[in-house]
């Protein structure tokens, strides 16, 4: 090849490589989603190293755990926990815990296991009352701040129990307005809000970027309880649609009823979100 050639070509190539970048760009930004181990909780106490290689080998990249009899790792350590992800290529992101005398051992097993969440999973106290949920709301800024400390985010996991009413007001409103924001960080569970008779887009309207986590649950309305994508009456594509407006960061799949098993529910819902 002449010179003049060769650099025309290379000159040519040089080019075409600059925009190779965007297609990169939008291969790594492709969507990720993950999935509360409470869905597959008989199988992760019986074989957690199994269970886990079952949920990578669908596509599911990250893992929120969830107490159980075993402990929050299933009777693994958190460093096995996390290592046991990462061997798998995925990633521990999140953890279900309670908020009680423990919480101080939760928060030190979540910082070894390089988890960025710990979600309490339900209401500490009981009371449903404007009063109640304004203390516990200062309870979860004073989690929040514990957790800081140590490099982890607090939040807190819906049910459908937080959207009745105390003198004429939501007490999830009550918690969403009493809580700080940069030290609690709701999980949004948007099945247990449809159930509630409640609009997850009105709450992303409502507290835009405050809900970074999302338990993606399609519900059987009849029944009050989770069913595969497609099936129940949560519009999942318009959830997916208005993502930025919640802030999510990480959308993990739950359910908790199945039409056969666990994971053929959940290779289900995977194949539903790859059509959308």
């Amino acid at each position: 090849m002449k010179r003049r050639d060769f650099l025309v070509r290379s000159s040519l190539l040089t080019a075409g490589t600059a925009l190779l970048p965007s297609y990169g760009f939008a291969m790594e930004t492709e969507q990720k989603f993950g999935v509360q181990l409470y869905s597959f909780r008989d199988q992760m106490a019986k074989d957690p190293l199994g269970t886990l290689e079952a949920i990578a080998s669908i596509g599911l990249k990250e893992i929120e755990s969830a107490k159980s009899s075993k402990g929050h790792y299933y009777g693994l350590t958190p460093k096995s926990m996390k290592q046991a992800c990462e061997d798998l290529g995925m990633k521990l992101v999140s953890g279900h815990v309670h908020l009680d005398q423990d919480f101080e051992k939760t928060m030190e097993e979540a910082a070894a296991s390089g988890q960025d969440y710990l979600i309490c999973s339900s209401m500490p106290s009981n009371g449903q009352t404007v009063d109640n949920y304004k203390k516990v709301a200062e309870e979860f800024n004073k989690a929040g701040e514990a957790c800081e400390k140590l490099g982890i985010h607090f939040g807190y996991h819906n049910h459908e129990y937080e959207f009745e009413s105390d003198q004429g007001q939501v007490l999830y409103d009550i918690l969403m307005d009493n809580t700080e924001p940069d030290l609690v960080h709701m999980e949004l569970d948007l099945g247990w809000v449809i159930v509630a008779g409640k609009d997850p887009l009105d709450y992303f309207k409502r507290y835009p970027g405050r809900f970074p986590l999302w338990h993606l649950k399609d519900m059987n309305m009849a029944e009050k309880e989770s069913t595969e994508f497609g099936k129940g009456g949560l519009d999942i594509k318009a959830m997916m649609n208005n993502q930025e407006a919640s802030g999510v960061k990480h959308i993990l799949i739950e359910q908790e009823e199945y039409a056969s098993t666990p994971l053929e529910s959940m290779k289900h819902n995977m194949e539903f979100l790859k059509q959308l």
